[in-house]
């Protein structure tokens, strides 16, 4: 997940009073200069397949219909008990449909009590004013609900009538019960136009947070990859997404806007501030440039985990054609900590051992190498170049001599070539 308005936070305060703090070095618990212990991952768990909407960019493929061998309630408190130890900091509640899921609630109760910041992914088509109530009784530190577009262009991406009004009602009924609620958009050639008009439903409604996804090649987002929004459209949106983020954080307004499938958005912010504010750029452009590289990009395998609704763990919610193991047989801290897996030995690697344009980029300690599943659904080798990178040749700091070799093509089926990462990798 790319922090933006973290970093326009700080360019706002390096406008007003002149510096821009470096990162900072992270502490021991005494406040010492030795290292802190390094946290966990961020753990996106999907409790629950069954789901009441059958989205056209589902990664999991969801329908309305349950499935068997989903993790018991006793297998899911185990489990959190050794995240716990393992010092995952969050946990996001997801689905599916998670509200399907009859346990949720006694769930996030301990989930809250064992201290993780704990988040629901949520539709939003469910929650009515009494289930709102819970919500916030619960004590949820924030509700994330998808909207991917007005109306008729949600409704028809969520295949229901009525799943924006809903959706929409959802955010009213947890903003009043003081529940910090941020709405989530997936970017596509099929809902770019709606994308200004959610900008403003967002200020609007007095929701917190804008989640802007890029499409990633997963589940039924991979089967309509070819609708996926072409460059110029990205760098638009993306555009307008700072500009929006940028005048909340000279204004001082409690709005959060994050992005995420597409760490070629932290290059950009770059791009995007020495267009836009050029005097502050050069003043600043380094600094900036040093803290995003402390971000370091793309963080699937590393500090971002996915638990699917049987137990698999997987790099991400990308990738659950590629399981890790189950924590019905292993630990998650186990399997987690465990490199024999090429895949994983190549994401824990710094830097990634990346081909194409994405080695050759002068953004590459940024972006980290940007989203490794796309590369492998497109190409069938999850090192190459990727193929979403909206950045051009010159932006990367290339000549322009060697053109894209990877190229999005309209799914058929997924073709993949060993993973293979060279010795010592990851160590």
């Amino acid at each position: 997940m790319f922090r933006i308005t973290q970093y326009l936070r700080l360019l706002a305060r390096a406008a007003r009073e002149g510096d821009f703090p470096p990162p900072a070095t992270p502490r021991g618990p005494a406040g010492d200069d030795r290292p802190a212990a390094r946290p966990g991952p961020v753990v996106i768990w999907n409790l629950i397949r069954r789901c009441n909407l059958t989205c056209q960019h589902c990664y999991a493929l969801s329908a309305d219909h349950d499935y068997a061998g989903e993790l018991r309630t006793d297998e899911v408190f185990t489990v959190m008990d050794d995240l716990r130890a393992f010092r995952v900091p969050v946990l996001i509640l997801s689905g599916g449909e998670p509200l399907l899921r009859p346990d949720l609630f006694p769930i996030a109760e301990r989930a809250v009590a064992l201290g993780f910041y704990t988040g629901l992914s949520t539709n939003g088509t469910l929650i009515d004013a009494p289930v709102a109530a819970r919500i916030a009784a619960t004590g949820f530190d924030y509700v994330g609900i998808s909207l991917d577009g007005l109306r008729a262009t949600h409704d028809r991406f969520r295949r229901l009538d009525g799943a924006f009004d809903r959706s929409l009602a959802a955010t009213r009924h947890l903003r009043a019960r003081g529940v910090k609620v941020g709405l989530r958009y997936t970017l596509t050639a099929s809902n770019a136009e709606d994308f200004p008009a959610l900008l403003d439903l967002m200020r609007d409604e007095g929701a917190q947070k804008f989640y802007f996804s890029h499409l990633n090649y997963a589940g039924r987002g991979n089967i309509h990859r070819g609708k996926d929004a072409r460059f110029a459209a990205t760098r638009q949106a993306l555009d307008l997404l700072f500009d929006r983020a940028w005048d909340a954080a000279r204004r001082g307004l409690d709005e959060e806007y994050v992005s995420g499938n597409n760490d070629a958005d932290g290059p950009w912010l770059l791009h995007w501030l020495q267009r836009r504010e050029p005097t502050l750029y050069a003043r600043h452009g380094a600094a900036l440039r040093q803290r995003l590289q402390a971000w370091g990009g793309n963080a699937s395998g590393d500090l971002v985990a996915n638990i699917d609704n049987l137990g698999e763990v997987h790099p991400d919610t990308m990738w659950w054609h590629h399981a890790l193991g189950n924590v019905r047989q292993r630990p998650f801290s186990a399997i987690w900590s465990d490199t024999s897996d090429p895949l994983m030995a190549g994401l824990k690697q710094h830097p990634r051992p990346v081909g194409g344009r994405c080695a050759a980029c002068a953004h590459l300690a940024i972006c980290g190498g940007n989203t490794r599943v796309r590369a492998q659904q497109i190409s069938g080798d999850a090192w190459a170049e990727d193929p979403g990178c909206y950045l051009d040749d010159t932006e990367i700091g290339l000549d322009g001599s060697n053109p894209r070799t990877v190229l999005t093509t309209p799914f058929r089926s997924r073709r993949t070539v060993p993973v293979v990462v060279e010795a010592g990798a990851g160590a």
